[in-house]
């Protein structure tokens, strides 16, 4: 298992190798190392979770049954494998599934093909596991922390200590045993050597006023001094000296407290930030147990916060780049062009928008392209479609990139008739208002192109090929209300649509090429009438490509 933060091990089961060429791909443009080992059951990857203790597990099962529950609630019965997140990837989900699901222990459901919620699944269980590490490193340092305050505490116990005791103004009354073990003289020899004042224990650079001070701050003083013993040895004490009130609040008495520091003196800074660690240590043992419960919120807070963080973040790249490349560029700092072999591009236009832009306000101009933008948007984005840029009326989007995909041709066909069918029934209720209409040409081509990010202040997703040209040259050839698409791309979308020859067409600079008019889905594969929307016996067959 990976040790490091950013390190995190995949264990997934039973995925098929669609599923696992799709993970794959994913994963390369996320922003943290993963390492992904797959099994075929999930009794095979029983003993291997407990094993290896993976940091993810994701499951591939159906139909989903008491079998999945006990393996789950098996992998949370186990102190090693407990806090290991597990996401089931499924085709079906229903309210009750999802309930037995969570109940057992899953922390999310995906419906299968493997799409985009793979990375809010994935991203859910990395932020799991990363709350759980941070818990134990803090839980960590607590138990280094309260070992180093016992073992302090431990050689303070062996220290001389003394305890002496002085009136209101300061003159010595009463020393215990540890004074003189300290000192070497006893307390009528020291009066006469040093003196009776409070201030003959401080060096005289601490001591100067010392008395005043303390009476009339009545707050505690420390400091550190050497002391000369009757032997002639010196020692260091660490001096602390308190102010005894009563309870009208006037000094009554001075005690003091001497510790023998000579054995920590060659190391000073070391028992300077040892003994600011007690310090802390003995707060911090008082309200440990209140400490980590306000871990846990703080914890949960930066969760929150970094989830809002991320989601501005996210949503302003999405709406300049495509989902995978803006994951790249935002964990890399940059992302190249690549090369794909194919890729499906639709080009879209209204004919005579420079008639109808003499005819509106620009502002409401501006509205009624933006609403039809935003439909097109909607429907190239349930069929897997990036959206490329829109130069005044044109519109230009892609199917198969960045992530490539076989049936990207099948898919951008299948948005076009959607496209087409939404503008020709929105058409029909004008002409009832006799309102102007908006007509719209639509064609599509397949072939190579090389895509990527140019710019560096505005960046901006670009694709170049003699694709996007044959593409553009199918739309101005089109005829409004129908979807035009080349020779190349009927060879691959001919099995599952009804369509019509048109021969050779004559394009700019391009010759003659061969064309095709999509009419509608095959009936044998429609989900309706009118052959807009596939049914599940096509949708299967088209996710095999």
């Amino acid at each position: 298992m990976f040790q490091s933060d950013m390190g995190y091990n995949i264990l997934a089961i039973a995925i098929d190798q669609s599923g696992r060429k799709f993970i794959d791909e994913f994963l390369v443009h996320t922003e943290f190392e993963f390492q992904v080992n797959y099994t075929d059951t999930p009794e095979q990857a029983l003993a291997g979770i407990l094993n290896e203790k993976p940091d993810i597990i994701l499951f591939d099962v159906d139909p989903i049954g008491p079998e999945l529950y006990d393996t789950i609630r098996q992998i949370h019965q186990h102190e090693t494998s407990l806090k290991i997140p597990v996401c089931i990837l499924t085709s079906c989900q229903t309210p009750e599934l999802l309930n037995n699901i969570i109940g057992a222990g899953a922390i999310d459901i995906m419906l299968k093909p493997l799409n985009h919620d793979f990375y809010s699944c994935i991203n859910q269980a990395v932020e799991i596991i990363n709350s759980y590490r941070q818990i134990e490193l803090r839980i960590q340092k607590t138990k280094e922390d309260i070992d180093a305050l016992e073992k302090i505490m431990n050689t303070a116990s062996n220290m001389s200590f003394a305890f002496v005791v002085f009136d209101a103004a300061g003159d010595l009354e009463w020393a215990n045993d540890g004074f003189e073990r300290l000192h070497g003289y006893s307390i009528d020899e020291y009066r006469g050597t040093f003196g009776n004042s409070l201030q003959s224990l401080i060096p005289a650079t601490e001591s100067a006023g010392l008395v005043r001070k303390l009476q009339e701050d009545k707050q505690s003083f420390d400091c550190t001094c050497r002391i000369s013993q009757k032997s002639g040895d010196y020692r260091w004490l660490q001096v602390f000296i308190t102010p005894k009130l009563n309870p009208a609040g006037q000094i009554e008495k001075f005690i003091a407290v001497e510790i023998d520091i000579t054995a920590f003196k060659t190391k000073e800074d070391e028992l300077n930030a040892q003994y600011r660690r007690m310090k802390d240590l003995t707060l911090f043992l008082e309200k440990a147990n209140a400490q980590l419960e306000v871990q846990k919120g703080e914890i949960n807070q930066q969760k929150l916060l970094i989830e809002l963080e991320q989601e501005k973040s996210e949503k302003l790249l999405l709406n300049i780049l495509p989902f995978e490349v803006a994951k790249q560029l935002k964990s890399k700092g940059r992302a190249g062009t690549r090369s794909y072999k194919l890729v499906s591009v639709l080009f879209a236009d209204f004919k005579g928008f420079s008639n109808i832009s003499k005819t509106l306000d620009p502002k409401d101009l501006v509205s009624i392209l933006d609403s039809y933008f935003a439909k097109f948007d909607e429907i190239i984005g349930f069929h897997y479609i990036e959206k490329i840029k829109t130069i005044g009326d044109a519109y230009m989007c892609a199917g198969g990139l960045p992530l490539s995909n076989k049936s990207n041709p099948v898919d951008a066909v299948l948005a076009g008739l959607e496209i087409q069918h939404y503008m020709n029934t929105l058409n029909d209720s004008k002409v009832l208002d006799q309102l102007p209409v908006w007509e719209l040409r639509l064609g599509i081509h397949s072939g190579p192109v090389v895509a990527g990010v140019v710019g560096k202040k505005r960046f901006a997703y670009d694709i170049w090929g003699d694709a996007v040209n044959i593409a553009s040259r199918m739309e101005q050839s089109g005829h409004v209300g129908m979807v035009n698409v080349s020779g190349v791309t009927y060879e691959f979308v001919k099995d599952f649509f009804e369509c019509n020859y048109r021969g050779k067409i004559e394009t700019k600079n391009l010759g003659k090429i061969d064309m095709y008019f999509i009419n509608r889905i095959k009936s044998e594969f429609s989900a309706d009438k009118l052959g807009i929307v596939p049914n599940e016996v096509m949708i299967n067959l088209v996710n095999k490509l």
